[in-house]
């Protein structure tokens, strides 16, 4: 015969035995003068205990138990003065207002489309929200709805500001200024989002002929440079080429440069570096002298020398 026990209460908690917690508050202690202003600490993850909570307040990715504030997820700890969160390595794009981003049509429906943002849900661009070709002001038509296809169809990307969300949590977007609109002649590159740190300026060009859109959602726009006066609608500016579809000739000595710049990023993202279009330009620099072709900079072992030696100058 079977005798079938009781559940049998344990003194341990779900973090692990007595003596890992013992040890693991040891740790924690450590972090109370080993953090820095620069927000970004070290990785953690779900039930490790980071500080005390006597003398840090909890933020995201953290909850308080024993007097301890505990992750509550993967992640990067960072610290605010005496606020303590933890960032997702691997999240999804939360959008503030304000916020640039880069994002592709998925779908084109009554006086708006639906734009992948890599967010929860797909973001909003009303047709009320878009400059008309020429950039032209005024109210918009019912003709305008049934030839909307003639200014996003599905797969173009583009690129806008966030507005206030919906009720529903998704993004509404607008590209009422010229430098915002439909993307050419260039080539996307998807990071996670907590790579692209929040700046002034989120259009960046780079010493090589490569102009850079840095979207705060992680999708990153790699393109030949266009001159400032053509991208905000001064002397010179082409209208009728915000919304059309066909790339212009791009030259193999540009091809060659977005190309290298894309395997840069990709590079960095692997080894989970912030991304900034000073620490790209240096990356450039040492795969022109190096002679590395774009290819060769997938390698592991071309990938790690250039990481060593440029975070090794930072």
């Amino acid at each position: 015969m079977f005798t079938i026990l009781g559940p049998v209460a344990s003194s341990s908690k779900w973090r692990g035995s007595s003596s890992g917690d013992a040890r693991r508050r040891e740790d924690a202690m450590d972090l109370d003068y080993d953090f820095d202003d620069e927000g970004v600490q070290k990785l953690t993850s779900p039930g490790e205990i980071i500080t005390s909570a006597t003398q840090f307040m909890r933020g995201h990715g953290t909850f308080v138990e024993d007097n301890d504030v505990v992750a509550s997820l993967s992640g990067t700890v960072e610290r605010v003065n005496k606020l303590v969160s933890v960032r997702a390595l691997r999240a999804r794009y939360h959008g503030e207002v304000g916020d640039l981003v880069v994002g592709r049509i998925t779908e084109v429906q009554a006086a708006r489309w639906k734009v992948d943002v890599n967010s929860h849900q797909d973001a909003l661009l009303r047709l009320s929200s878009v400059n008309l070709p020429g950039g032209v002001q005024r109210r918009k038509l019912e003709s305008d709805e049934l030839e909307m296809r003639k200014f996003f169809e599905e797969g173009d990307l583009l690129v806008a500001e966030v507005q206030p969300m919906h009720g529903d949590g998704a993004l509404s977007l607008h590209t009422r200024s010229l430098k915002y609109g439909k993307l050419r002649n260039g080539q996307l590159v998807t990071v996670s989002p907590v790579l692209i740190r929040r700046r002034n300026s989120h259009f960046c060009s780079l010493p090589c002929g490569v102009d850079l859109i840095l979207g705060m959602n992680g999708y990153i726009w790699i393109a030949k440079h266009v001159a400032e006066n053509q991208r905000e609608g001064e002397e010179g500016f082409d209208a009728e080429a915000v919304y059309s579809n066909k790339n212009d000739d791009i030259d193999m000595e540009t091809r060659a440069a977005i190309s290298r710049v894309s395997n840069l990023i990709r590079v960095f993202a692997r080894h989970s570096i912030p991304l900034t279009d000073t620490i790209l330009a240096e990356a450039y620099d040492w795969a022109v002298q190096q002679e590395t072709s774009p290819s060769d900079l997938l390698r592991i072992d071309v990938g790690d020398s250039m990481v060593a030696r440029v975070t090794a100058l930072a």
